[in-house]
């Protein structure tokens, strides 16, 4: 599918051109994919079966849980009582009065339609092309529920694909099997869902500020595990760290606030004589700029001084790494790209924008460049 331009969406005042691009870097699959799953195709470098994977089981598991959606079916059999129409040349032709049975025609309620042998056959597919051995058993335990429930097998490609389109652009199904069957067609694809217009419909993600803020940061940790966890880097999202506290009363425990940061990148010494680097990412979800009282734009004091307390609080003389450690925080950017620094007391702090509307190549680009720019500064 080659989607057409779309208007730009934002989350907030935040133009975000494919969150689902967001919600890939922050799963856990993405990090176990192999990297020419990830970088092989020119078009949309993302393109992997295991996301899509992900997308149908859950969507199947939803649909299971509720009944699959069962459609009239034309029957013909012989039977021992009267069901439907009767008919009457095959019950001559074939005796069967004399053995007890009629022959007849008539309709029943199945399982066996032909948009769940479609499901069905993603999910075969996908067995075949999934890297996850846990997501392989969920598409194959799907799989064989289908059956067990009495859902046949679709062998025909072309068939599939037309019923497919047809199914999702007549609307001829509910809203839950409409989101399964645009599964399936990912399958079948295997594209990845981007927020552009499309022949192929799938429910859009929630668009909550605070569920973006978190997911910002999950992505951009996910990411860092993926790129860089290969080259040698170690990469620690949500690490907790503790005050210098040298006396303290009892009672401060219970009242002194935590400090936890988003994500913490290790680079590893270029040989054995040299250094690695230690940079400490702050991620916020808004405008890395606001109006200020004597200017008209400024960086949030709040947002640096919270950096500086990660930086200065960690420092000791037997960790080296903490001395001349790096900060970087890290927005979205609205209406221009920011990126400027400043040494503080033996820190370089740097504040920097990703454009979250830009291709998810660019994005990728962005992301690496910041980590090693950052790391590779010296005081």
């Amino acid at each position: 599918m080659t989607p057409t331009p779309a208007a730009l969406r934002t989350i907030g005042a935040i133009p975000v051109r494919n969150i689902w691009l967001l919600m890939l870097y922050a799963s856990r699959l993405y990090r176990e994919l192999p990297s020419r799953l990830r970088y092989g195709v020119e078009e949309n470098p993302d393109l992997i079966p295991d996301l899509v994977a992900e997308i149908l089981t859950g969507a199947v598991e939803r649909r299971i849980r509720r009944n699959l959606t069962l459609e009239f079916h034309r029957r013909r059999a012989d039977l021992t009582r009267v069901r439907g129409r009767i008919d009457a040349l095959r019950t001559e032709r074939r005796s069967l009065l004399r053995q007890g049975r009629i022959a007849c025609s008539f309709e029943e309620l199945t399982t066996d339609t032909p948009r769940n042998r479609l499901v069905k056959a993603a999910l075969n597919k996908l067995c075949g092309s999934v890297r996850e051995e846990p997501l392989r058993r969920r598409c194959r335990s799907l799989a064989a529920a289908l059956d067990r429930a009495g859902v046949g097998d679709e062998t025909s490609a072309g068939i599939r694909s037309r019923s497919l389109r047809g199914a999702l652009a007549a609307g001829r199904a509910n809203a839950e099997d409409r989101q399964m069957l645009a599964a399936a067609e990912l399958a079948f694809r295997l594209s990845l869902p981007t927020e552009d217009p499309g022949r192929t419909r799938l429910p859009a993600p929630g668009r909550d500020e605070t569920w973006a803020r978190r997911l910002f940061e999950a992505a951009v940790g996910g990411f860092y595990r993926t790129v860089l966890g290969p080259r040698g880097w170690s990469v620690n999202p949500g690490q907790w760290i503790e005050w210098p506290i040298d006396t303290k009363t009892s009672g401060i425990d219970a009242i002194m606030p935590g400090m936890q940061t988003d994500i913490v990148l290790e680079r590893p010494p270029a040989d054995e004589h040299g250094h690695g680097h230690r940079t400490v990412i702050d991620t916020k979800f808004t405008s890395i700029l606001k109006p200020g009282r004597h200017r008209s734009l400024t960086l949030d004091s709040g947002h640096i001084f919270q950096m500086y307390a990660y930086l200065r609080s960690q420092e000791h003389d037997n960790d080296p790494g903490s001395l001349n450690s790096s900060g970087l925080l890290l927005h979205p950017s609205v209406g221009e790209d920011v990126d400027e620094s400043a040494v503080i007391q033996g820190h370089r702090i740097r504040f920097a924008t990703v454009d979250l509307a830009a291709d998810s190549t660019a994005i990728r680009a962005r992301l690496i460049a910041l980590a090693d720019e950052t790391a590779a500064s010296r005081l």
